[in-house]
């Protein structure tokens, strides 16, 4: 997106801007790296869980990310 922006080309930067909304906002969803994590771990790296103070993504928002990775295409 950014290379495409500097090279000049504002409508396709713009297009992979706005269809990468439902992601970040997934990604961002709880405190981070929670989604992040979860985010990787679902992609099939071996990250674990998050260290004390912070615990597991919830299984609502885990859902909502494994649809935004999937409308993206990463799954």
């Amino acid at each position: 997106m950014i290379h495409n922006y500097f090279d000049g080309n504002i409508e396709d930067a713009t297009k992979v801007q706005l269809e990468s909304i439902d992601l970040v906002k997934a990604l961002f969803c709880e405190v981070n790296p929670i989604p992040v994590k979860a985010a990787l771990n679902i992609m099939g790296y071996n990250y674990g869980i998050p260290r004390l103070p912070l615990i597991e993504m919830s299984s609502t928002n885990k859902e909502t990310l494994k649809k935004a990775m999937k409308e993206y295409g990463l799954l």
